[in-house]
């Protein structure tokens, strides 16, 4: 049975960097970074770098998801029925947090689509690619004809704490790759894509295909190999009908973290693609968690389109045992295929391809 052709649009964004699309190319382009020293934001009052915007209220948040929420409905009326709504998060329930930033995304999500089902997947930080490649495969399968994935987490002192107590935060800006980085930086944000059987706007790309694999290696610390994210990879090469020659860009998950940066160096080499142009958006926006899937896919279909390669912000010297061909600054190139990866606690790891429309 021949595949349907799936695309993928943007919606919209919101992050330290701004409220929009736009005002994240901004920021790339110009190598603006949302990290900021947040102070007594950490255990025992101490102060952490957070990408966290005092502006991100409940408010704004709600404001853009209508805007977001009009859009698909304007686009595709009459989808009763055929209409569904994955919530990207590491909050596995959502209802449980009424103070949170994003608690009141269900609510909302019923007043435009009232018959939607809405779905709550939460896979630690691999919650974000993983969301759009089931979305894919519920439209493959004919359950759906649409589905809207939202990517959304908030800082707060739970996270921030477990983090802290792991050792696994950065005294400063993350330096993802870098010979110097020391942890990552937490940050904050959402965002919000249409995955669907009809293409929305000029801004669609074709989804290729998807996997995703666990290596079982251990509750936070990832394959020494990278084998779970050598075989999601292989496994997405397979489903796509693509090879590592066809990649023209790598969108990593790149946390800064000594041994997650390390893992993906590894995973490259074994796959081939350690000469491919990559970079880590986390310097920009820091590690959203369950949403950072989501913004780094919108932000990898955006190269797409500008054919543009966005430097990877912090990185200077290459601290892998695996060189990559890391992006150090912002450069023109003809990008027609991109592979977004992601890797996450309890040994996951997901991967997807993203392809311009001929």
């Amino acid at each position: 049975m021949n595949k349907k052709p799936v695309y993928i649009d943007y919606l919209s964004m919101v992050s330290p960097l701004g409220n929009t699309v736009e005002a994240h190319v901004h920021a790339f382009e110009n190598g603006i970074s949302g990290i900021r020293i947040a102070h007594k934001a950490g255990f025992q009052d101490t102060d952490i770098p957070l990408a966290k915007r005092e502006e991100i209220t409940s408010d704004l948040y709600d404001s853009l998801l209508r805007e977001a929420l009009e859009k698909a409905q304007a686009a595709f009326p009459n989808t009763a029925g055929k209409t569904a709504v994955i919530v990207s998060s590491t909050k596995g329930n959502l209802d449980l947090l009424p103070g949170d930033t994003f608690a009141g995304t269900k609510p909302l999500i019923h007043t435009f689509f009232p018959e939607t089902d809405v779905f709550i997947l939460s896979n630690a930080c691999v919650s974000g690619v993983i969301a759009i490649n089931t979305a894919a495969d519920y439209l493959q399968a004919g359950k759906y004809r649409h589905v809207l994935v939202i990517g959304i987490d908030a800082v707060s002192e739970f996270v921030s704490y477990g983090f802290q107590s792991l050792f696994a935060l950065s005294n400063e800006a993350c330096k993802p790759f870098d010979t110097s980085r020391n942890g990552t930086t937490l940050g904050e944000g959402c965002g919000i894509i249409l995955v669907s059987l009809d293409k929305a706007s000029q801004h669609a790309v074709l989804y290729k295909g998807g996997s995703s694999s666990n290596d079982a290696n251990h509750i936070s610390g990832p394959s020494r190999t990278g084998e779970g994210l050598v075989r999601s990879i292989e496994k997405t090469f397979k489903r796509s009908g693509l090879t590592a020659s066809d990649i023209d860009f790598i969108s990593a998950h790149g946390t800064a973290t000594v041994f997650n940066d390390e893992m993906e160096s590894i995973a490259f080499g074994r796959t081939q693609l350690d000469r491919t142009p990559l970079n880590s958006m986390k310097g920009y926006f820091g590690h959203t968690l369950g949403a950072a899937g989501v913004l780094e896919t919108i932000m990898s279909i955006v190269s797409m389109e500008k054919n543009t390669l966005f430097p990877s912000l912090g990185f200077s010297e290459t601290g892998t045992s695996v060189p990559l061909n890391i992006i150090r600054k912002t450069e023109p190139a003809e990008l027609k295929t991109v592979l977004k990866t992601a890797s996450g606690f309890g040994g996951g790891n997901a991967t997807l391809i993203l392809q311009k429309l001929p």
